[in-house]
């Protein structure tokens, strides 16, 4: 499923309303088990629409070494 602007708005509005179910514009509806699952999709919807942007945000990855005592 491709995803489209309006479906991230549905979801934040659901997230903002404390709902679970969300219908979207296809007519397709989802019930999400918490509002926590409702923010990880929330999370890769805007991942994906960035990523057909062409706006991907950088995975970064530090490391951190040290000698030891």
């Amino acid at each position: 499923m491709a995803f489209t602007q309006a479906d991230l708005d549905i979801i934040n509005q659901a997230i903002a309303l404390g709902e679970q179910e969300v219908q979207f514009a296809d007519g397709s509806r989802v019930r999400y088990r918490s509002v926590a699952a409702l923010k990880e999709a929330k999370a890769h919807i805007a991942e994906q629409l960035a990523g057909d942007a062409g706006n991907r945000r950088p995975r970064m990855t530090r490391l951190s070494v040290g000698k030891g005592i």
